[in-house]
């Protein structure tokens, strides 16, 4: 998957772009780290139970010129794409996603948008 200005995952009812004014040190003190090529990448394991480490894997990955991202939600071995949108039955993720994208949104990382 190539790197995207703006993110919209399946079924989600918001889409998400890169804020205008984000910068690195933003990334790292928002617990983004740097990998071995320079991207910026933030996997958090979202679980209907804490600490239970049975859930989805999201990884969020910001390219180095901090133009692009991806965004990916799979299964936790990180091998197959979920879509957490499709079913209610996964409300609580859905819930701890959109709590995680939030508080990104209000550092000046990300830009909400309905869809």
């Amino acid at each position: 998957m190539a790197f995207e200005t703006t993110i919209h995952l399946k079924d989600c009812p918001y889409s998400y772009s890169l804020g205008e004014n984000v910068k690195k040190f933003t990334l790292r003190d928002n617990t983004f780290a740097e990998t071995k090529v320079g991207n910026y990448e933030l996997s958090r394991l979202l679980e209907n139970v804490p600490n239970s480490g049975d859930g989805f894997l999201l990884k969020i990955i910001i390219n180095k010129e901090l133009s692009g991202v991806k965004i990916n939600i799979t299964d936790k071995s990180g091998l197959r794409l979920v879509n957490i949108f499709k079913s209610e039955a996964n409300h609580i993720i859905q819930e701890k996603f959109y709590f995680l994208m939030n508080s990104l949104v209000e550092r000046g990382i990300f830009i909400k948008k309905d869809q």
